[in-house]
């Protein structure tokens, strides 16, 4: 299939919509996590008969696309510990290719109630902490940053296999509150292990042929141009903004998971 024949079988509004929403969820992935909550649900409602994998496998293209820009972006602003974040790196590889390959074992739904508890305290936690992720409030030893950082890789490295949305803003969380590190910098390291994990899972669907090529290029396309103009403004506007935005897509996780369960 090329290019004509992708016009051909989607309307021009439709691939102009996903364009949209692509950059859309570029731009929010690279400030704090969680564009998926926008591009995997239009992509649902786009391509309804389109099984679940192959879907994810198209998403996670594009979104390794936009989250490896972001990432370049911050690199060249943030200093990284690298020992730290190779380990981590390693321990969200792993457990993202791990996750990956249990979505079809997995019950999605009988997860998405305990999901929506943990994310109803993150919001009030940071909604009443004020000064959550302002400043750097840790002084930890390099020991304790690797055991604490392999800890939320492990952890949210599977999650983002089987299933991902909001995987960018649980790894904010998790260096902001576990390692006391400021909001930008966990945005930085976010957005490394945001790749190794979206790498891990795209190996896994990419050899089941689980991708739609072309609207994975597509989309990619708009999802870096979000990236670009979503990291130089969270970098440029700091550390609040980076809280504003994160409470913001908290908020949206919340009524996502909350309609899923009720009433989807």
């Amino acid at each position: 299939m090329n290019f004509l024949d992708l016009l051909h079988n989607y309307s021009a509004l439709t691939l102009l919509v996903l364009f949209v929403l692509a950059f859309t969820a570029g731009f929010i992935d690279s400030v704090v996590g969680g564009g998926g909550l926008i591009q995997l649900p239009a992509m649902l409602i786009s391509f309804p008969n389109t099984p679940l994998p192959t879907l994810f496998g198209t998403n996670k293209i594009s979104a390794l696309s936009g989250t490896a820009v972001a990432a370049f972006q911050y690199a060249r602003r943030v200093k990284f510990e690298f020992l730290l974040l190779a380990v981590v790196s390693l321990c969200a590889l792993a457990s993202s290719y791990a996750g990956a390959r249990a979505v079809s074992a997995i019950n999605v739904k009988a997860l998405k109630p305990v999901i929506l508890v943990i994310l109803v305290l993150i919001a009030v936690y940071t909604y009443f902490k004020k000064d959550l992720g302002s400043v750097q409030t840790k002084q930890l030893s390099l020991n304790r940053k690797i055991i604490f950082g392999s800890l939320i890789g492990l952890a949210v490295g599977f999650y983002d296999g089987f299933f991902g949305p909001g995987t960018g803003s649980f790894f904010v969380l998790g260096f902001v509150v576990l390692l006391g590190y400021e909001f930008v910098t966990a945005s930085a390291y976010a957005k490394i292990l945001n790749c190794m994990t979206n790498i891990a899972a795209l190996f896994v669907f990419i050899r089941q042929g689980n991708y739609l090529l072309l609207i994975a290029i597509l989309m990619a396309v708009g999802n870096v141009a979000g990236s670009i103009l979503g990291s130089r403004t969270a970098i440029r506007r700091g550390n609040a903004f980076i809280r504003n935005v994160f409470l913001v897509i908290v908020s949206l996780m919340i009524l996502r998971y909350s309609y899923d369960i009720f009433f989807g």
